[in-house]
């Protein structure tokens, strides 16, 4: 799978998933640090990425995208410290790699894990 990192997130997220034969870039390094929500979706939605984030307005703008892709996990109240976000990830990739290639928002928190498909 081929991810794209969100700003709010550290880079360490690519480098676990780099080192796990998945694709990843950070939007750091795509010097998109400040482009607005809509471009990283655009961005993701024309280069086949699923979007990690921790930003909430995500689920808004999934409701007026109308398409199926891209896919969005939304990192919501999990830990700031990038090994432990890595776990959730690690677990998230594992059992839900079919629902993320179909199109999805996975709404991830320290309690559970919610999944809607797209588009909603």
């Amino acid at each position: 799978m081929d991810f794209l990192i969100d700003n709010n997130l550290s880079p360490s997220l690519c480098k676990f998933l780099i080192e796990t034969g998945h694709s990843a870039v950070h939007t750091k390094e795509l010097k998109m640090s400040g482009a607005s929500d809509d471009e990283l979706f655009l961005y993701a939605y024309i280069n086949n990425k699923i979007i990690i984030s921790a930003d909430t307005d995500f689920g808004f703008i999934l409701s007026k995208w109308k398409q199926n892709l891209p896919s969005v996990i939304l990192l919501r109240f999990i830990s700031t410290i990038p090994s432990i976000q890595i776990e959730y990830l690690r677990k998230i990739i594992l059992n839900y790699e079919s629902e993320l290639v179909e199109g999805a928002i996975i709404v991830v928190d320290s309690q559970k894990v919610r999944i809607k498909k797209l588009p909603f």
